[in-house]
């Protein structure tokens, strides 16, 4: 950790939080009224394909929105000039369905030409995935702009590891102004998805170093684990990342108590003590999980970078070069 504090330090300068003046909720009320509208039933769409999809989508938010701020950045693919963040250590072999985000330009661009940004569609996605699984219902803020580059090396230094434990990340979302509470309950987006086996054979059969199995671990959930992953196997192999994975709920929270955590970053969310009594809370009360996460939802949604940007028509690609438009403002 302490080899990623100057990194971190420089680039949390470097942040900002863009105020409501800015963002803004129906900030295209004007320009693209059925924005929202069209999201949501691309969104749908995707789910009828693949239920897991919808889980993959929201997630991106998280891992844009540390990196730079919220700006689809994640989404740019690599150029002979750039390196972006689809490889770096978190998200290589991890993050998925960005189709679902093409798909969902494409419908805007037919009804609204270059007027949605591919980062206020990821807060837009985020939200339905949640809502389409059961989870609760926000009204986000819309307004922002499209990266023009993007940092393997900054989402290296900053995004966390399956492997980090909840000091860590209690610590990294601080930085962020985001409570410990926002850390637990935006956790619970965990509540539906999929895991890969690579992300926790360290916890199965080395936790520590120790050459045994993760403690905390329930054992008949650990046997589960153990032929799902064994040692040798292919560890691209998904697990669910709770009992309930294809819906939003405070069953994430149950399991943990349970010692059923998927992710060591997960289980030690209970085994901590500066994070047990949330995790106990949100266990307890499903609605008072939906409220902090709807919350800290909002709150992840508002950081920003403060760089240039731009509306891409093709989220995977920039319009123009960053240094481009240095240069045209200079």
């Amino acid at each position: 950790m302490s080899l990623l504090l100057p990194h971190l330090i420089l680039y949390l300068l470097l942040l900002t939080v863009v105020t409501s003046e800015i963002l803004r909720p129906r900030f295209y009320s004007e320009t693209c009224p059925e924005a929202e509208s069209i999201v949501r039933n691309e969104m749908k769409k995707a789910m009828v394909r693949e239920a897991r999809s919808v889980a993959s989508v929201m997630r991106l938010q998280f891992h844009d929105c540390f990196v730079n701020g919220c700006d689809g950045s994640v989404l740019l693919d690599d150029t002979p000039n750039m390196l972006g963040e689809k490889l770096s250590l978190s998200n290589i072999n991890s993050l998925r369905s960005f189709e679902v985000v093409d798909d969902i330009k494409e419908a805007l661009e037919k009804a609204c030409p270059a007027t949605v940004s591919c980062a206020d569609i990821v807060i837009m996605a985020s939200r339905d995935a949640v809502a389409l699984t059961g989870g609760p219902d926000w009204e986000v803020k819309l307004g922002r702009k499209d990266s023009l580059t993007a940092s393997q090396k900054d989402s290296d230094d900053i995004m966390p590891s399956p492997r980090a434990n909840a000091t860590f990340l209690v610590d990294l979302f601080k930085r962020f102004d985001l409570s410990v509470k926002d850390m637990v309950a935006l956790s619970g987006s965990h509540s539906i998805g999929k895991g890969r086996c690579f992300s926790i054979m360290f916890r199965l059969y080395n936790q520590s170093g120790s050459g045994k199995p993760d403690p905390a671990l329930e054992p008949v959930y650990r046997r589960k684990l153990n032929k799902l992953c064994p040692l040798g196997g292919d560890e691209n192999v998904t697990g669910d990342l709770d009992a309930t994975p294809k819906v939003f709920d405070n069953q994430y929270f149950k399991d943990l108590v349970s010692g059923r955590g998927f992710l060591n970053s997960d289980q030690t969310l209970y085994t901590s003590r500066e994070t047990r009594g949330y995790v106990k809370r949100f266990s307890e009360n499903q609605g008072e999980f939906f409220r902090a996460f709807e919350e800290g939802m909002v709150k992840l949604g508002d950081l920003q970078s403060g760089r240039p940007g731009e509306v891409r028509v093709n989220c995977r690609v920039v319009n123009r070069r960053y240094d481009e438009v240095l240069l045209s403002d200079s």
